[in-house]
């Protein structure tokens, strides 16, 4: 599986300007652009990976709430490293050209944010073109909005919703990606914070069997209607009615909306069960708002500035955090065990050197009788040329000479007849020395393998998998790694 950018290095997206050198993103009102070390690089993935990780693109794994038509369907899906994803999976028809789908996904790979929900691979083979997004684990707006269990979602997290959302048309504005397709409540979801976020999904263009928008025409854009055209001032139209179903809580048609704006029945617009929750003139300014981005020409419509100069005045609550104001119950981040050892805290506080120079002295003492096999066996070639490639291997170990630590080690593990852990967690380290955390964790599951049951193995998986921004899968394998290690010393204790 090769890298994405290798084989798109030089095609540009047909909505997308070539970026300018050192030109930062004009971000609107102090949006921030997503952090780069926190999502995994944009790759292009195999088409047998992602069918393992959607067990066959198995029916039970649709996300029932993706908002998407078929034939295009969302999967829920776990990949090798166990991070899970969103797919979609487009129809046979939706992209008869691989090279316009790989230019067209390489141009919204490239928008990320920390508003969005950003697109982390794809994948185009034969007839299938697939997209893979971060997957997102508290549900779309629409089931918060109209099919809610426990609790309405509470005004000031509506206002959250609308602005946050706003940051995110924002910034593809200012990424020129100035069309988001059929922008509605289910393309807005809530991640394992309780953030809205905006599906990239949506930032896609238009696929031969796809619609622009949904079929419900009372949503649609007046100038789609009038041209099948899709234009700029069409996603304020759509954020306007996103903004009707966060104040209304349940579908109203703008048309009717707007009448009864006009008759100042703004209360009858207002969701029943928000009452007392806020003053009549933030619902007013709100009102006004949706009622500004649905006017029928588009030219009247408000900018995507106006609308967050508008909105952030009504966020009363922001130091609030949203899983609080949404009544979820958040998983809670994971306490790091009081019983790590020092491999296990230096892996904690992501420490090589000193990860290093812990397994520099532990050596091979964890694979019991390794050693002493190879001795009883030196009298054939093929052991000795092995006993000679460990300890050339070895040798650039202790020098920190990394790069020639992973070749001796990867010639090593085509000559052993039996794996060996130590070597796996080695080249590991030498991997995430020279920046291939993908690598590594490649190796630190190898290791695992090996012995299952061994801390270290763990460790490694935990400071390769921090390295790839997968923080909540990091602070797991601490965890199973610190059990593993109390176990151990619990039988060491009763054995005594």
């Amino acid at each position: 599986m090769g890298c994405f950018q290798s084989k798109t290095a030089n095609v540009q997206s047909p909505d997308l300007e070539p970026p300018q050198p050192d030109q930062k993103p004009d971000l609107v009102n102090g949006g921030e652009a997503v952090d780069q070390d926190h999502v995994p690089p944009f790759k292009e993935f195999g088409l047998a990976e992602l069918r393992a990780a959607t067990n066959g693109f198995s029916s039970e794994l649709i996300v029932s709430e993706s908002g998407e038509k078929a034939p295009n369907v969302v999967y829920k899906g776990k990949l090798r490293n166990n991070q899970l994803v969103a797919i979609k999976r487009f129809s046979k028809q939706s992209w008869p050209d691989p090279q316009q789908f790989m230019a067209e996904a390489a141009g919204v790979g490239r928008v990320r944010h920390k508003r969005l929900v950003n697109l982390i691979g794809c994948c185009s083979e034969g007839d299938e073109r697939l997209l893979v997004a971060e997957y997102m684990h508290n549900d779309t707006l629409s089931k918060h909005l109209f099919h809610w269990e426990k609790q309405p979602l509470p005004w000031e997290m509506r206002v959250r919703v609308a602005y946050h959302i706003a940051e995110a048309l924002g910034h593809c504005i200012s990424q020129n990606r100035k069309i988001y397709h059929d922008l509605n409540a289910y393309r807005v979801l809530f991640d394992e914070d309780g953030d809205p976020r905006l599906s990239s999904f949506g930032l896609m263009k238009n696929s031969r069997d796809g619609k622009s928008y949904s079929t419900n025409l009372a949503y649609t854009p007046p100038e789609f209607l009038r041209t099948g055209r899709v234009i700029p001032e069409s996603v304020i139209y759509s954020y306007g009615t996103v903004l009707l179903d966060l104040l209304s809580g349940k579908h109203i048609p703008p048309s009717h909306a707007l009448d009864l704006i006009r008759g100042k029945n703004v209360l009858l617009v207002m969701d029943s069960s928000l009452e007392g929750q806020y003053s009549k003139e933030d619902a007013t300014e709100m009102v006004e708002l949706a009622s500004k981005c649905l006017q029928y020409e588009a030219r009247d419509r408000p900018d995507i500035k106006f609308l967050l100069t508008g909105v952030d005045p009504l966020q009363k609550q922001k130091e609030v955090a949203s899983h609080v104001l949404m009544g979820l119950t958040k998983t809670p981040a994971v306490v790091l065990p009081t019983m790590l050892s020092p491999l296990g805290k230096a892996c904690a506080r992501m420490d090589l050197t000193a990860v290093h120079e812990i397994l520099l002295k532990t050596g091979y003492r964890d694979e019991e009788g390794a050693e002493n096999e190879l001795s009883f066996q030196e009298w054939t070639q093929q052991v000795q040329d092995m006993i000679n490639t460990k300890k050339f291997g070895d040798i650039a170990f202790r020098d920190k000479d990394f790069t020639t630590a992973i070749d001796c080690y990867s010639k090593l593990v085509s000559m052993m007849p039996v794996p060996s852990g130590t070597v796996f967690v080695r080249r590991a380290i030498s991997y995430l020395m020279i920046g291939q955390p993908e690598l590594a964790l490649r190796d630190a599951m190898q290791a695992q393998v090996c012995l299952p049951e061994w801390p270290t193995a763990f460790y490694m998986q935990a400071l390769a998998l921090s390295k790839l921004g997968m923080e909540t899968d990091a602070q797991d394998m601490l965890n199973d790694g610190a059990s593993f290690e109390a176990k151990k010393q619990q039988n060491s204790w009763l054995n005594y």
